[in-house]
């Protein structure tokens, strides 16, 4: 068994949420500062689009690499280098006025910054300190973390964009993420050799291997690249879908951030019901759940408290698939390289997101509106719930014989 004290488990949950609360924040309010951006540049909302796509994207590229990164050396120094790429990406972010330079500033660097301190990283640490029976727990209470940065940052950001003009705005996150620097400090050290054995403890390249020809886990990628779709679709164009509905900015950052605030439940929620239930059939539930949410936000007429219930239901939902398909991933493969395994899924998760992002700026610009995202939203909502049941997943392990393990 893990020899961590109670004390320092929660020293350590508590660090990992402060930390995703800090870098998630920066990445889903972006979606706040593509209209200031269109008007300080010029680019269009196409343009502005692809760039937030491309660091979608690089935000999930980014994890897998670091998780190896941090499955070797520690997680400490890649949390550091994270913290100053993605602030350095956000500070320059308002000196550039082209489409390059946002996809270097915006697409690479604080997309980059922001994988590197995000959930693969984060909860691998922690998982591989944990017994068993804490770690979908802890997987949960720090994805609430980053759901809390949410519901904090998003009505804050707007905010301070209204107040005091985008840029300080831009200034203040870029400043706020180095705080993850000194919150790393619980998350130093390498976890005991015994909490980290993998299955048949196979190195890096032929435990990457294997888990790439295991049916099951393909599966939680192809879920995985849907949730991104959505989650990327609607933080990038949130904002204008309420412009559309002639309502003001200040509706789509409270939505934003009822997301987070019932993302907080939702987590928590699916943390709690990953130690009793299948962790397949909770995201099959989750997955369609957002099906009939989508339709019926499709179905009613669109009024201020329309979008704020929208995303109260669809935020309890938001980013709970993240801990059943961490606990899956652990559970098919072990902990000595979650860190490395559930990045490649974020990946997935990512590359849909890319499509989110950028298809629906094309979408925008080819309709004059997001109509046929939202069906397209709603159709991989169901397939993600059905790709789920084909996997493979062993029985939940009872607390005590987690214990003993």
């Amino acid at each position: 068994m893990t020899t961590t004290t109670p004390r320092a488990a929660w020293a350590l949950i508590l660090a990992a949420s402060a930390i995703l609360m800090i870098t998630m924040a920066a990445r889903l309010t972006t979606g706040l500062f593509m209209s200031p951006l269109n008007t300080a540049t010029g680019l269009g909302i196409a343009s502005i689009s692809f760039a937030m796509a491309v660091g979608q994207f690089m935000w999930g590229a980014s994890q897998p690499v670091f998780g190896a990164v941090a499955d070797k050396y520690g997680s400490v120094p890649v949390i550091i280098l994270g913290a100053v790429l993605l602030a350095g990406g956000l500070a320059a972010t308002p000196f550039v006025s082209t489409q390059w330079g946002l996809l270097v500033t915006l697409g690479i660097l604080s997309a980059s910054g922001a994988g590197a301190g995000s959930f693969s990283i984060l909860i691998g640490a922690t998982a591989q300190r944990l017994p068993a029976e804490r770690r979908a727990f802890a997987s949960g209470f720090i994805n609430a973390g980053g759901s809390f940065g949410q519901f904090v940052f998003a009505p804050l950001v707007q905010f301070l964009i209204a107040r005091a003009g985008w840029i300080t705005a831009m200034l203040a996150l870029a400043a706020t993420s180095l705080l993850t620097i000194p919150l790393a400090w619980p998350l130093r050290g390498k976890p005991p050799a015994h909490a980290i054995v993998g299955h048949g403890d196979l190195t890096l390249g032929r435990q990457v291997r294997a888990a790439m020809r295991d049916r099951s886990y393909l599966c939680l990628h192809a879920g995985f690249f849907t949730c991104g779709f959505h989650i990327a679709f609607l933080v990038t164009h949130l904002p204008g879908e309420v412009a559309l509905c002639g309502l003001p900015a200040g509706v789509s950052a409270t939505a934003l951030g009822l997301i987070g605030l019932f993302n907080i439940a939702g987590s928590l929620t699916a943390g709690a019901l990953a130690q009793r239930y299948r962790m397949k059939w909770l995201l099959a539930v989750t997955y369609g759940s957002r099906a009939v949410i989508i339709a019926a936000y499709l179905l009613a007429p669109k009024s201020a408290w329309t979008f704020y219930v929208f995303a109260a239901a669809l935020g309890f939902s938001w980013l709970a698939t993240v801990p059943p398909t961490a606990g899956l991933v652990g559970k098919l493969f072990g902990m000595r390289y979650l860190a490395t395994l559930f990045g490649l899924t974020l990946l997935s998760h990512q590359i849909g997101g890319f499509f989110g992002a950028w298809l629906g700026g094309l979408a925008f610009v080819r309709f004059g509106d997001y109509t046929w995202m939202w069906y397209a939203d709603i159709a991989l909502a169901l397939a993600a719930a059905l790709v789920n049941l084909p996997i493979r997943e062993p029985k939940p392990v009872p607390a005590a014989a987690a214990t003993a393990a």
